[in-house]
This record gives C-alpha cells, sequence and structure tokens, in this order.
C-alpha cells in the first residue's frame, strides 16, 4: 500500500509536534507572555467558588494555530 501507514505516521508526528509546542508555550507562556490573563479573559471568585475562561487567549491561540497551519498545509 503507497504511502498509505508511512504518511498517516509522519502527520501523527507533525501533530504531536505542533501538540508539544503549544503545550511549551503555554505552560511558560505564563511567565513571560502573561498568556491567561489577557484583558477580556473572565475570571470571577465568589466564596469557595472559583470559574475560569480566557476567552481571549483561546482567540489568540486560535488565529496562531490557524496561520501555522495555513503555512504548513499550502502546496
Amino acid at each position: 500500500m503507497p504511502g498509505g501507514f508511512d504518511s498517516f505516521g509522519k502527520l501523527l508526528m507533525l501533530f504531536g509536534a505542533i501538540l508539544l509546542l503549544a503545550g511549551v508555550i503555554f505552560h511558560f507562556g505564563g511567565k513571560f507572555l502573561n498568556l491567561g490573563r489577557l484583558p477580556g479573559d473572565i475570571h470571577i471568585e465568589r466564596g469557595n467558588f472559583s470559574f475560569y475562561f480566557p476567552i481571549v487567549t483561546s482567540i489568540i491561540a486560535s488565529i496562531i494555530l490557524t496561520i501555522i497551519l495555513n503555512l504548513i498545509t499550502r502546496k
């Protein structure tokens, strides 16, 4: 089967590398880039209840990943 599992394996390695890079950015991003605490991120604390939704950080991550994936998949 030409290109079957070989190309699928390369695709899985690419996605794994992208996820690893995203994990490193999010892990260390809070210390250097202030990711997760941008204006527009929702954070509510009341008593023993805490709710946090990083909507602006999610939008920025989505835009960056869209640009990266468009550059990678462009022929």
